[in-house]
């Protein structure tokens, strides 16, 4: 429990009415979830005004209530705190009520289009192998130690955040290792937070269903590295066209990683197999089990961020190689019968074009490739043709099929994709809506050696369909299905 005065420590307030000096026992942003004692944060979101919630909100007991405009009937015994923004008000307040729990960690942001799972991942593996207790907060999970929790945004909100950094404080917790989303940014889900690290991956085709323009995608991301303070370090990929810009205008201390240019951090892959790389940091060799050149990023990234926080080369080098790969991301199975089988959450097309290249790159071309995939609903409608056209161009052969197509027609959405192929590609495909299908016909026309790319869900173990989850594991269901074939 906290004292209202206290939350609102460095929050900007435009007016208060009423007594601050009340006790607070929660904060709530949802007008349902609002007790006795809380304070109710309205919220101008992309679907909902919270603002139209304030009665709600007052009817099941708040006591306090933060709002960008009063309501036009207030009440005696309920404080008002008029602000600017109450989005940001909602993070530094959640902040303050649990005793701001990022400054007491070092909390690590990785933020891009692809890669960002991986490298938390592989960060708090490598921590957690230096001996430290450590946290995630990622698409896949969210980790406190050895506690596994649900995740359910990349990116949570800001009272939840703060809730898994508390705990993190409380078990010991000395690292924190955080993703960071384009849509956690531009709805201020970072405010009050304390970054020692910000680290950019890249930035390609996705959520322009949400931001609209690739120059709207961009500045979110930017935002995250100009909102840095002085005291923090950002990273960023300078092979990526766009690397530099996200440290323009940032006051923290600018670092470089790349395979291909001049950096401060520079990676090279000696070695390129299915079954891992032998890779050079800084002049220094090592073996991973991670494959394709994007692990490079993402590994080499890992490595500029433990150097950064002081640790020696050779030492993670050494834990870096011991580090195995991501649920979902490049995840591989060898049937009993010589399939290789790689699931990835590959979901955008310049994530799918990497992967896709990173298997040609590798493989002997006796074989064949063999490319499952679909889009998901209620997302990005432009990237569906360009996914299509990419999957026909780089693999033997594609099987088109339903990803999570939420409340939108399966059948609607493979035609958007097909769109996009090329005509000297349409002998190379096939369409298949039930995914489970689309998996067993692409194991039918496998052979030994032959390669079976499943791609856009990943870690996922469901399938959305008319606002309902379906359990569906796209390796647990390639594994079954590869077994009572064989």
């Amino acid at each position: 429990m906290k004292k209202l005065s206290d939350i609102l420590y460095k929050v900007a307030i435009e007016k208060v009415i009423g007594n601050v000096n009340i006790p607070i026992n929660s904060l709530s942003f949802n007008s349902r979830t609002v007790q006795h004692g809380h304070t109710f944060f309205a919220i101008r979101g992309y679907d909902l005004d919270g603002h139209k919630y304030i009665s709600a909100a007052t009817e099941n007991g708040a006591v306090a209530i933060v709002c960008e405009a009063l309501p036009e009937e207030l009440y005696d015994h309920i404080t008002y705190i008029q602000v600017k923004d109450s989005s940001i008000a909602l993070g530094i307040c959640a902040s303050n009520f649990y005793d701001n729990p990022s400054e007491k960690l070092t909390l690590v942001g990785v933020t891009g289009t692809n890669g960002k799972t991986t490298t938390t991942t592989l960060l708090f593996n490598l921590f957690s192998q230096f001996g430290y207790s450590c946290a995630l907060l990622s698409t896949i999970e969210n980790i406190i130690g050895e506690i596994k929790l649900t995740s359910n945004h990349t990116t949570p909100d800001p009272i939840t955040i703060n809730q898994i950094l508390s705990q993190a404080v409380e078990n010991d917790c000395k690292y924190a290792f955080m993703e960071v989303s384009s849509h956690g940014i531009q709805q201020n889900r970072l405010a009050g937070l304390t970054f020692k690290i910000a680290a950019f991956t890249n930035i390609t085709h996705d959520h322009l269903d949400y931001h609209k323009t690739f120059a709207n995608y961009l500045a979110a991301k930017k935002k995250f590295f100009d909102e840095l303070p002085k005291t923090a370090i950002a990273i960023t990929n300078i092979d990526d066209k766009n690397g530099w810009v996200m440290l323009q205008n940032t006051s923290a201390k600018k670092v470089s990683y790349a395979l291909k240019s001049n950096s401060d951090y520079k990676g090279k892959i000696i070695e390129n197999r299915l079954d891992g790389m032998l890779l050079q940091f800084n002049g220094q060799e090592f073996w991973t089990s991670l494959a394709g050149k994007f692990n490079a990023y993402n590994e080499l990234l890992a490595y500029a961020i433990a150097m950064e926080l002081g640790f020696e080369s050779i030492i993670i080098l050494t834990e870096l190689s011991k580090l195995q790969r991501v649920k979902g991301r490049f995840e591989t199975f060898v049937s009993d019968n010589g399939v290789f089988v790689i699931v990835d959450y590959a979901h955008t097309p310049d994530a799918l074009k990497n992967i896709l290249d990173a298997v040609n790159q590798i493989r002997t071309r006796n074989e064949q490739l063999i490319t499952v995939f679909g889009c998901g609903g209620h997302r990005d409608k432009q990237k569906r043709p360009e996914m299509g056209k990419i999957a026909t161009q780089l693999s033997d052969y594609t099987i088109i099929t339903s990803d999570n197509p939420r409340d939108e027609q399966p059948d609607e959405i493979i035609k958007e994709i097909e769109a996009g192929i090329e005509p000297q590609n349409t002998n190379k495909y096939l369409s298949v809506s039930d995914r489970k299908q689309a998996i067993k016909t692409a194991i039918k026309i496998a052979k030994s050696k032959d390669i079976i790319l499943i791609a856009g869900k990943g870690h996922e173990n469901y399938q959305e369909i008319n606002g309902e989850k379906f359990p569906f594991d796209d390796m647990v269901i390639t594994q079954q299905l590869l077994k009572n074939i064989n």
